[in-house]
Formats: structure tokens, C-alpha cells, sequence
């Protein structure tokens, strides 16, 4: 198998790849696994996370890998954001961190 492309992924996007894929044909051990998995786990409806992705993605700093990790992660404070980009050489601003919260807020309501 060849790796044409890669493209960083929240899980909404995977269960909603693997959905299309079981539509065209049965599903392989690991994607029955993983469309359990995420079926089960993955409560927020779709258009909060479209709202949430378009409120991050106005925040210039934010790779693809970054908006990524906040949907996955949904950090409640400025800790739990600290903790999530503390490997990262990204600086957020205090407006940034905020923007960033009030963002996650308002999808999980």
C-alpha cells in the first residue's frame, strides 16, 4: 500500500469516513472497532464541532494538527491548554487562549 496523501483528522471526520466507507461495502475488524469506538465516545453533534473548527481556524497561529487536538481535547481552563501545547514552539496570546475557550464553550453547550 502507498501513501499518497496525509491529512490530520478529528474523529467527528473518521466516523464520518468510515460511515461513507461502510455504505460502499463491509467494514474490515479495525473500522467495525473503530466506528464502535467512536459511535460510542463521541457525543458532540456535528454542527458544534463545524462551529467550533470555523472559530479556531480564525486564529492565525493554529497548525491543522493544533485545531485537531483542541476538538479531541475540548480544554475546559488555560491549564488544561498549557498542558496541551507544551511540546509545541507555539506562544499563545492571552486573547488567543481565550478565544480558544469561549470557543470550546460555546460548542459544548
Amino acid at each position: 500500500m502507498e501513501i499518497l496523501t496525509e491529512k490530520t483528522v478529528t474523529s467527528y471526520d473518521a466516523k464520518k469516513i468510515i460511515k461513507k466507507r461502510e455504505k460502499e461495502g463491509e467494514l474490515n475488524y479495525e473500522q467495525k472497532n473503530a466506528l464502535d469506538y467512536l459511535s460510542k465516545f463521541k457525543k458532540l453533534p456535528e454542527k458544534n464541532v463545524q462551529e467550533l473548527l470555523a472559530g479556531l481556524n480564525k486564529i492565525e497561529k493554529l497548525k491543522e494538527n493544533h485545531v485537531a487536538a483542541i476538538v479531541e481535547t475540548m480544554p475546559k481552563d488555560e491549564d488544561d491548554l498549557r498542558i496541551l501545547f507544551a511540546s509545541e514552539r507555539i506562544v499563545l496570546e492571552d486573547n488567543e487562549k481565550q478565544q480558544i475557550l469561549s470557543a470550546v464553550k460555546k460548542a459544548s453547550k
